[in-house]
């Protein structure tokens, strides 16, 4: 059959919202500068303040930096769709967008596990924390969930490459995703849906069924400790961890549970959004508001900031 291949694709954004698109372009440019600032001010806080320099805290800044991916990577793109009516990206440009946004929400399921585990040392095996959780391991620990995050989804958007696209060339989302992209394909999608279906298991599967492993066991442990303050102050340290983990899983599984079509593809964008637009925002405001450490932090820096001012 004669088709034409497309080599530009057309990201329409919320074209049924059009009427309100001043107010949306707003409100996610607050939104993106809000993240940005918020992780950058978290990993100034840990880097320049030595009492936080310790590896849950140095875990956080991998977080944040991760965030600040996700939400480069996504929003500049969707905010041109916004304010033009529909955004042309280049399939090259779309293949780029995709591999560093599968490759960054990889990686973070990874660091979630990451401190997890620091979090299940410290209070299950606190006497042995220091030796283990050394240099080395922190940064073994940091690095490898870059390594697997950005290796792993070549596996995925490698084969897309060699697609044809010629159905279509307009993607009703903000953002190029695996599936968007499988559905505008003249080519046979069926081996690749195999391989990314194969490959997500150990790659979110596994790391969340460890995390829940893990509060198992510190949950236990805390039960166990008979005075409540100190309970408190173990769970303080884990509540904003656990938070984030929820939001995060939560608004990815539900990404990936709604089918994109019919009545449901609205629900789909508000889901894709919560997870690539809101997450990055929320992950530093929870660890800001519940951390004490990070507010003491923040509080002292005000103060010398304007007693320098002075």
């Amino acid at each position: 059959m004669n088709h034409t291949r497309f080599t530009e694709l057309v990201l329409l954004g919320f074209g049924n919202l059009q009427n309100f698109r001043i107010l949306l372009f707003i409100l996610f440019l607050l939104i993106f500068l809000f993240t940005v600032i918020g992780n950058l001010l978290i990993i100034i806080i840990v880097s320049t303040n030595v009492r936080l320099q310790t590896p849950m805290y140095y875990f956080l800044c991998h977080l944040s930096i991760s965030d600040l991916m996700i939400s480069a990577t996504i929003v500049p793109n969707m905010l041109a769709a916004i304010i033009l009516g529909g955004q042309i990206i280049t399939l090259v440009g779309c293949l780029t967008q995709l591999y560093f946004y599968s490759g960054t929400t990889i990686t973070e399921c990874f660091l979630l596990s990451v401190m997890s585990y620091d979090r299940y040392l410290a209070i299950c095996n606190p006497l042995r924390y220091s030796s283990i959780m050394n240099l080395k391991c922190q940064i073994c620990l940091s690095v490898w969930p870059w390594v697997l995050g950005l290796t792993l989804n070549i596996t995925g958007v490698l084969p897309i490459s060699n697609f044809d696209f010629c159905l279509d060339n307009k993607i009703d989302s903000f953002y190029c995703d695996l599936f968007p992209l499988q559905k505008l394909s003249c080519s046979d999608t069926s081996l690749v849906e195999l391989e990314v279906f194969l490959f997500s298991m150990p790659i979110f599967i596994l790391p969340c069924v460890f995390i829940i492993v893990t509060y198992v066991y510190i949950f236990h442990t805390v039960a166990r400790i008979p005075s409540t303050t100190s309970k408190h102050k173990a769970f303080s340290t884990c509540s904003s961890h656990l938070i984030v983990v929820c939001t995060f899983y939560g608004t990815l599984l539900a990404k990936y549970m709604i089918p994109s079509k019919g009545n449901s593809l609205l629900l789909n964008k508000i889901i894709s959004l919560l997870h690539t637009v809101f997450t990055p925002l929320f992950n530093p405001i929870i660890y800001s508001l519940r951390n004490q450490d990070i507010k003491t932090a923040l509080q002292f820096s005000s103060v010398h900031s304007n007693s320098n001012m002075f």
